[in-house]
């Protein structure tokens, strides 16, 4: 029982979208705050907050489709 736990885990753990980690950094504080704020905001909002949390996990995941190039101004700017 304890190794199907730890695999479910490791898995969640391996396949994250790192949204947690990424709002941590653009907002300066520390990964298992921003954790805490979706666990409770989840049981407050009664699980809407995890739909938001996988949109943005989307989001971030597929980035780079959506990011716009910047068009140079001069050829000196490479």
């Amino acid at each position: 029982m304890k190794k199907l736990i730890q695999k479910i885990v490791f898995f969640f753990e391996m396949r994250s979208f790192g949204v947690s980690e990424w709002w941590a950094q653009k907002l300066g504080i520390r990964t298992a705050k921003v954790r805490l704020f979706f666990i409770y905001s989840s049981f407050i909002g009664l699980g809407s907050p995890i739909i938001i949390y996988l949109l943005m996990g989307l989001g971030l995941e597929y980035k780079h489709i959506f990011k716009l190039r910047k068009k140079r101004k001069s050829i000196w700017e490479l």
